[in-house]
């Protein structure tokens, strides 16, 4: 490979990167963009547009729509930047965290938009019945984690970075190891995340045991471009079972992140583009800035040479990313 061959990786975040009015500047401007969420509406039955861009009853938050919404904001921005560049990249290889696995699956060709959908949509569900607990972000490495963890009770819910594991338990579980992480680790910090419960550890074990049928109903393809697996942190075989048997896992085994990233990088890739989401406190798209993107930088911070990195989360982003 030469030198300075561009080998592209396609990004999509997973929950906490929803908001109220997601997708509403895309829409406003873009036919595809609206046809997407036309799709969306009729594949779910209800109205995706109204539900991303006004948030009824607080709708967005709760997993079981969380996750649609991102997974058609994330292929909506990939359409507009595709029909905008004049000449879009091509991924090598395509990546998602927790949810946006899916979207990675779908830009990969080996699931189709209203399948991802339909599955999305169960999975969210059942995630938001059968779950329960809450989640922590720990600023420390899994092997100081796991034994935290293990005494209270909790499990390893992703590993983000180096230094940056999450976990999840009950309520009185993490308030325990958060109190222990205080008194004896006065360094470290246990920041409590949003969520319906204590995904990827062994809370959802009941949830992908009923996912497990909604998975055998839906027909998976041969990516025609490799896909990162959040349980494994390699690529995903190109048999459709075994897909199926890692997106099972996925849902209670943590999320490898760092291992998705380091097989990036040993697989030549310099360059990441991530789709769809957004975080921050402004009022709407133009406010908010991309999910992943201080992880992929102090991922990277140290290679060299450094890759490069884009975003195409609103129209601002995707255009600078299209170069129009």
């Amino acid at each position: 490979m030469s030198e300075n061959a561009e080998r592209t990786l396609f990004i999509f975040p997973g929950q906490g990167s929803q908001y109220p009015g997601i997708g509403s500047d895309l829409c406003a401007e873009f036919d595809s963009a609206r046809l997407l969420y036309e799709q969306a509406s009729d594949t779910l039955g209800y109205d995706m547009a109204k539900l991303s861009f006004e948030n009824p009853d607080d709708k967005i938050n709760l997993t079981r729509y969380t996750q649609p919404v991102l997974l058609t904001h994330q292929i909506a921005c990939l359409s507009v930047y595709r029909g905008l560049a004049e000449s879009p990249l091509q991924p090598t290889a395509t990546a998602g965290h927790s949810l946006g696995e899916y979207s990675a699956l779908v830009t990969a060709g080996a699931l189709s938009f209203e399948d991802a959908l339909r599955l999305v949509s169960k999975r969210g569900e059942l995630m938001g019945i059968h779950g329960e607990g809450e989640m922590a972000a720990l600023t420390m490495d899994r092997e100081s984690a796991q034994p935290l963890a293990d005494k209270h009770f909790c499990g390893i819910a992703g590993i983000n970075l180096a230094d940056q594991t999450v976990v999840g338990g009950s309520s009185s579980d993490l308030d325990a190891l958060a109190e222990e992480i205080t008194e004896k680790l006065p360094k470290k910090r246990a920041v409590r995340l949003k969520t319906e419960g204590a995904f990827h550890t062994y809370y959802m074990v009941t949830a992908a045991r009923h996912f497990r049928n909604e998975l055998n109903q839906v027909e998976f393809s041969e990516p025609e471009i490799q896909v990162l697996s959040n349980y494994t942190g390699g690529y995903h075989e190109n048999d459709s079972g075994t897909i199926k048997s890692r997106l099972f896992f996925q849902l209670f085994h943590p999320v490898n992140w760092t291992g998705c990233l380091q097989t990036a990088i040993d697989d030549g890739i310099n360059q990441f583009v991530e789709f769809g989401g957004g975080i921050g406190r402004g009022d709407g798209p133009a406010d908010m800035r991309p999910n992943l993107e201080g992880i992929i930088k102090k991922f990277t911070r140290r290679i060299r040479p450094k890759p490069a990195y884009k975003a195409a989360i609103n129209i601002e982003t995707i255009r600078e990313t299209a170069g129009v």
